[in-house]
């Protein structure tokens, strides 16, 4: 059986996604798993080793260039690589309209949600076959039991196989034993007070822990310099996801903001701690294998010693 996963972004919820992978082939052991994804977040199912090949999707780009030959050139190139695959059945895990509209260019099957629980409801009618998925739930259940319900098993129980394996490190903090600090997102609304991540680590340097402040942009590094020069930590150059993840596999624990990187240390194993500032975290909050916490929510910025006393309680845990 050959099957094709579409979940195209963005980098927490490709995150979330990945226990279908595990599920699949544990009913399914001579499955082949493809995955479609926007380039950007292609790192992360290139993390899996189980995934077969991840093809690419440059919707974000496309969108914005549709006049221009190349765009239809590329798109045209992604139809024929999808085709030539002869996928048995496609998964659509995003339920949005143009999801959907991309999963049809591979030419088979199309399995998504129904009207009630897809996310856009012009998406179902270009499914051929849909189920019935519980809104209420977090994202990672709702994933599983999406798939679980068109391949016919029941989702497993215990904790969720993310499955993602790390690269070989090429940058390491000078350090051996680092914790770290995400301090950044992708929207002001979601930003906790800089003099609390200093505080947070500094309590990492009494754990004899060189706290590393992560960045991603670069309006972004000057942050995370100001806390580490706060706090005795360590920052790194500009990292790809890959080496990202690498540096997040060895931490002794992370602390950061409801961004994708935080969700991809959950996925890897690391006690991990979240905190909301602009979301409610009961349908999306960190989930892992290993000691995870979510703090905070909508309108509900979490004060410094609310998050000290978790991040305690996890050491303690």
């Amino acid at each position: 059986m050959r099957l094709l996963v579409v979940k195209t972004s963005s980098m927490g919820d490709v995150v979330h996604a990945m226990p279908v992978v595990a599920d699949i082939l544990r009913h399914h052991p001579g499955a082949q798993i493809d995955w479609l994804v926007e380039p950007s977040f292609a790192a992360i199912p290139q993390l899996h080793p189980a995934l077969n090949q991840v093809h690419t999707v440059a919707w974000r780009k496309w969108r914005g260039q549709l006049l221009a030959g190349q765009t239809w050139s590329a798109m045209a190139q992604l139809r024929r690589n999808l085709r030539a695959a002869k996928y048995d059945l496609v998964l659509d895990l995003q339920g949005l309209l143009k999801s959907a509209v991309w999963a049809r260019q591979a030419g088979a099957p199309v399995a998504g949600y129904d009207r009630a629980s897809v996310r856009e409801s012009a998406a179902c009618w270009l499914y051929q076959r849909r189920a019935a998925v519980p809104r209420e739930q977090h994202a990672v259940d709702r994933c599983r039991q999406l798939v679980a319900a068109h391949l016919g098993y029941a989702v497993p129980e215990g904790p969720p196989d993310f499955g993602l394996r790390a690269p070989t490190a090429l940058w390491r903090p000078a350090a051996k034993v680092y914790s770290v600090l995400i301090p950044n997102a992708s929207r002001q609304e979601k930003l906790w007070p800089e003099r609390h991540w200093v505080a947070i680590g500094k309590r990492m340097r009494e754990m004899g822990w060189t706290p590393v402040v992560l960045w991603g942009r670069p309006e972004e590094q000057t942050l995370a310099e100001r806390i580490a020069a706060d706090c005795e930590g360590d920052v790194p150059p500009f990292l790809k996801v890959g080496e990202m993840a690498s540096v997040l596999a060895g931490a002794r624990h992370v602390v950061g903001l409801d961004t994708g990187f935080t969700h991809l240390a959950a996925a890897l194993g690391r006690p991990t701690l979240g905190i909301y500032c602009d979301h409610e975290p009961g349908l999306a909050g960190i989930t892992g294998p290993g000691r995870v916490a979510s703090i905070g929510g909508r309108a509900q910025v979490p004060s410094r010693a609310e998050v000290m006393a978790l991040f305690e309680g996890q050491l303690n845990g």
